[in-house]
């Protein structure tokens, strides 16, 4: 059993990229009398808020995030252009660990005609 995620981070020379990563979960998160879950240590986070955007919102400006934030996308569809030119789109259940925090950023748009809104998490540096 494994948990998938896509990274977003900055070569050394601040070019942004996508990366596919995946953690194997093992038998461990106990919640008795229940069976044990299978679980993987992740990211350790911070501070936790809502975000979300409108098919109007004009992300297509190239920039960076303000610091890490790992998005939980819940509802609609965003696509995310990095600085290489690979684009992606993030559906409800996606999970983007998004590190390029400097260089040439990435680009962002609301997919459809529906809002987008997700749980962001910052994490530590």
């Amino acid at each position: 059993m494994r948990g998938v995620y896509s990274r977003l981070y900055a070569d050394e020379k601040g070019l942004s990229h996508f990366e596919d990563v995946a953690a194997e979960l093992v038998p461990g998160f106990a919640a008795p009398p229940a069976e044990p879950a299978h679980m993987a240590p992740f990211v350790a986070t911070g501070k936790c808020a809502w975000i979300g955007g409108t098919p109007e919102w004009k992300g297509d400006v190239p920039h960076p995030v303000p610091r890490r934030l790992l998005f939980v996308y819940t509802a609609g569809e965003a696509e995310i252009t990095a600085g290489d030119g690979t684009a992606r789109r993030f559906g409800v259940g996606s999970v983007l660990l998004a590190e390029d925090t400097w260089g040439t950023g990435h680009f962002s748009r609301i997919v459809g005609d529906a809002n987008c809104i997700g749980l962001v998490f910052e994490l530590p540096d």
